[in-house]
């Protein structure tokens, strides 16, 4: 057992908060402008309803027996929200499996009543944002929309209510289909994990009423000239579709202010135009905003966001509001992709050159969106020292985006892979029923609405037609008219793969090559498949592993009995049942090789948090220290950046939002400024992710054997350049290990003595050898293993700990902060110490967390000064 790892616990005292409560109006909506969303539904299976659903959506028709939901969520969503099912329970272990009933196999019943008080002059329109997988709408008694018309998660749709919508009580009703996910367009998780017992079903959208006067406008695209700092002016376009919904002519004036964030003005806008009778026309309106505040993603700037809001108004026979725009918030950003000479995607922000240094984001399995849970998992991959998420067909809500504008979040958008959505005639690969033409219907609806819903975010970073495989040339002429409908000034990017392209498009630039099961540090400095060149999709080691509190929430003694003495059995907590990942076979044969094999479930999560912490690590260094090699590393998504239920892979921090040793490894690996490590040729590199650090810095290189004897030590000065990684020296004393050494690396800068970066590694005598030529999508196999097994019987070390309070800083406004110093008092390293903050109370761990370091190596007789940030209070016990 490795006896030197601990876990030093911090008792904390953790307070509540009171949610505000929301008060509405009678009406749902009153005068124009106005636009609100159906509050919230009531919910039933089609099977213990009537069929004449005319008559149940009558105002008068009961359903105060049926389930009570929010305004958005899937059928599953709702049963949980209501307590049929549990989540704790159904989490747990594979109680999953026995969650499904047939209920699920037909269509569910959303249903709500609510108040209207319609006038002449006054026009009503219901918006739909996407219902999966399809669905009937009927509103009084009328069918409105029907599933033919009504289709795909992301189908964003408007439909006339006006001569429908009546005085007092109104009612909606919404037939929402069960979805398939190979005939139709939902949100299919593919290999990440069980599918829901419901598939997804459901309103899981807003559904949204608006009332105008005769004419109405669209949300605002707005263009800018922008293209990279310094600029006196900026001159921006605001693009909106006016709509005239009366058989006369109107001249309309559209009149609005940009403001600051501090409410003050920063332009005014203001044009006049004639609309013939029932016309629809797109007109532009131009302002210039001078000394503008620009807009940079969180590790390089501030995230200014300058607001518009305008009204149309009717000029005759006098000046009468006829619509509002809700408050549109934007930021004053460029954002522009080439290839280059080896067909790589180069991205640049504000005309600095951005390699993407990013995650796949995993929404929740029953798409529930939390906009809290959201903002902390944002906040977790800022803290990591990420820039970007990659959403594959999991766009969610505008929240998200807001969210991802305000924390300096890029976001690389797209469609997901395999199922149909990629169901296009040439690609015998897909399992989706193949495409007719009535999907592209479905297609061109689904990108006009996530266009219109993305186009004025500056985060957005680029948006992926096709993820696996690239779109057919009809399904890409539907998608690129409707990108140029909505104004996108953003890349637009074949698929996630170098597998094909269409001509309009030509070469993604990305390659999607694996791995995504556990691969050996050195595999990411190799020049083969997914190893650091060129703009990998979707990689990783396929790491991720729990720690024992939290893998006790969700699997049984048995489950965990299983999981250290069968190292090839199925695990439910894995991927489906019928991926290539859905045991931890490849993993497990590494690292009973590498650190022995497991003599308890403790001993096997701890080793596991050691090959979690060097996979991760290694893959974001390498890609780091080859940003700027002869063919550079011009971006990387690990896969994934969380997990969409309990999960035992493919994760950076858990479900529970407790964070593990691939997190912290890749804090490491990720840093702004930093000193690492090549597993292959044995260098020292030094790299630079920012736009303008600079100047003389001091490396230390320190190697010692596992008695603290020291090997060899060298210090050398280097200058450091933005967007740079440039070679420092060898490590020679590598190649006299015995067995197992450590490295510690500091990066320092000499004039304040301040250290920027401090990394330590453990080094084996024999490295891992990869058989290339074997390689599969998945992962390439390992003929010979790395021996860390020396790490099993390391001497015992003593560690002081010292625990003070801090004030906080602005950066961690609202979290309590607390500074930990650590003291090696023994004459022998200590090992990969995990640091734990524990609530006092309740034994459990606090979550979120933001440690600067964790999973600490310590030199003999070295003190650390680590700090910690929570939501709570301090309370230190002896």
């Amino acid at each position: 057992m490795l006896k030197l790892v601990g876990a030093l616990l911090i008792p904390i005292a953790i307070s509540g908060s009171a949610n505000a409560a929301n008060v509405a109006s009678d009406l749902l909506v009153a005068s124009a402008g106005d636009v609100a969303a159906i509050p919230g539904w009531y919910l039933q299976s089609a099977l213990k309803v009537p069929d004449d659903l005319s008559a149940l959506s009558s105002p008068g028709a009961d359903s105060s027996s049926w389930y009570r939901v929010s305004g958005r969520g899937t059928v599953m969503a709702g049963l949980l929200e209501n307590g049929v099912y549990n989540e704790t329970e159904m989490f747990y272990s594979d109680n999953m499996e026995s969650m499904s009933d047939t209920s699920f196999e037909s269509p569910w019943i959303y249903r709500e009543v609510f108040k209207m008080s319609p006038s002449e002059g006054q026009y009503f329109t219901l918006k739909t944002h996407g219902i999966t997988s399809k669905a009937d709408i009927y509103l009084n008694g009328i069918l409105i929309a029907t599933s033919d018309q009504q289709q795909g998660s992301y189908g964003g749709l408007q439909y006339d209510l006006t001569d429908h919508i009546q005085e007092g009580d109104n009612c909606i009703l919404i037939r929402a289909f069960p979805t398939n996910y190979l005939r139709d367009f939902a949100m299919g998780f593919v290999d990440w994990n069980p599918y829901p017992a419901d598939n997804g079903t459901g309103v899981w959208r807003n559904v949204e009423l608006s009332q105008t006067g005769s004419v109405s406008m669209s949300p605002f695209r707005i263009l800018t000239d922008f293209t990279k700092p310094p600029t006196e002016i900026v001159n921006v376009t605001f693009r909106t579709e006016l709509f005239n919904h009366e058989s006369e002519a109107h001249r309309v004036m559209v009149n609005g202010t940009v403001t600051l964030r501090d409410g003050s003005a920063a332009a005014q806008i203001c044009d006049t135009f004639d609309l013939k009778p029932n016309e629809r026309k797109t007109v532009s309106i131009k302002a210039s905003i001078r000394n503008p505040d620009i807009w940079w993603p969180a590790r390089w700037g501030g995230q200014p966001l300058y607001t518009i809001q305008a009204d149309t108004i009717i000029q005759g026979p006098r000046e009468l509001v006829s619509d509002r725009s809700s408050s549109q918030r934007f930021g004053i950003r460029h954002v522009s992709s080439k290839l280059n000479g080896f067909n790589d995607t180069e991205f640049t922000v504000n005309g600095e050159p951005f390699q993407v240094i990013g995650a796949g984001y995993g929404p929740d399995i029953f798409m529930r969106f939390d906009e809290d849970r959201v903002e902390k998992i944002f906040t977790y991959l800022l803290d990591m020292g990420m820039n970007t998420v990659r959403l594959e067909g999991k766009q969610e809500h505008p929240e998200l985006y807001e969210l991802a504008d305000r924390m300096g979040v890029m976001v690389l958008a797209g469609w997901e892979c395999c199922d149909k959505w990629e169901g296009w005639e040439y690609n015998e690969d897909a399992d989706g029923i193949k495409w007719e033409d009535p999907d592209y219907l479905i297609a061109r609806a689904s990108m006009l609405h996530e266009a219109e819903m993305m186009q004025a975010h500056p985060s957005m970073l680029g948006f992926l037609v096709g993820s696996d495989y690239w779109p057919d040339d009809q399904a890409t002429e539907v998608y690129l008219d409707a990108l140029q409908d909505m104004d996108w000034s953003n890349p637009v990017i074949a698929s996630a793969s170098m597998r094909g392209y269409p001509e309009a498009l030509g070469p993604s630039g990305m390659k999607m090559n694996g791995p995504y099961d556990w691969v050996p540090p050195n595999y990411w400095y190799g020049d083969q498949e997914g190893a650091a060149f060129g703009f990998g999709s979707e990689l990783g080691a396929g790491v991720g592993t729990p720690e024992m509190r939290s893998l006790k929430k969700f699997m049984s003694d048995d489950d965990l009995e299983t999981l250290w003495t069968q190292p090839d059995a199925d695990l439910y907590h894995m991927s489906r049942y019928d991926s290539h990942f859905y045991d931890r076979s490849i993993y497990n044969k590494a690292l009973y090789s590498r650190y022995g094999k497991p003599v308890s479930v403790d001993d096997y999560v701890l080793k596991s948090q050691m090959a979690d912490y060097e996979a991760t690590r290694a893959q974001y260094e390498a890609y780091s220290t080859r940003k700027n090699a002869t063919r550079p590393a011009t971006g990387l998504i690990y896969w994934m950046l969380n997990s969409a239920w309990p999960n035992l892979h493919w994760q950076l921090f858990d479900y529970y939002l407790s964070p593990m040793a691939a997190y912290f490894g890749t804090k490491v690996g990720a840093r702004m400024e930093h000193v690492a490590y090549d597993y292959e040729s044995r260098n020292i590199w030094l790299i630079n992710h920012s736009v303008e650090n600079e100047g003389q810095r001091q490396v230390l290189i320190d190697v010692i054997d596992t008695h603290g004897n020291k090997l060899s030590g060298t210090k050398v000065n280097i200058t450091t350049t933005p967007h740079s990684a440039k070679p420092v020296s060898s490590v020679d004393a590598i190649n006299t290990i015995q067995d197992v050494a450590f490295l510690r690396l500091i990066l320092c800068d000499p004039k304040s003595d301040l250290v920027i970066s401090r990394n330590v590694y453990w080094v084996s005598q024999t490295t891992d050898v990869l058989d290339w030529s074997k390689s599969n999508f998945f992962t390439t196999p390992v003929t010979t293993f790395a021996n860390y097994t020396k790490l099993q019987s390391l001497p015992t070390a003593n560690i002081k700990v010292l625990l003070r309070p801090q004030r906080s800083t602005s950066s961690t406004y609202g979290l309590t902060q607390a500074e930990v110093q650590l003291e090696n008092e023994s004459g022998v390293p200590a090992f990969f110490i995990r640091l734990n903050a524990i609530h006092a109370s309740e034994n459990a761990e606090v979550a979120p967390v933001y440690w600067s370091d964790n999973y600490i190596t310590l030199w003999p007789k070295e003190k650390l000064r680590v700090t910690v940030a929570f939501q709570g209070n301090l309370r230190q016990t002896n």
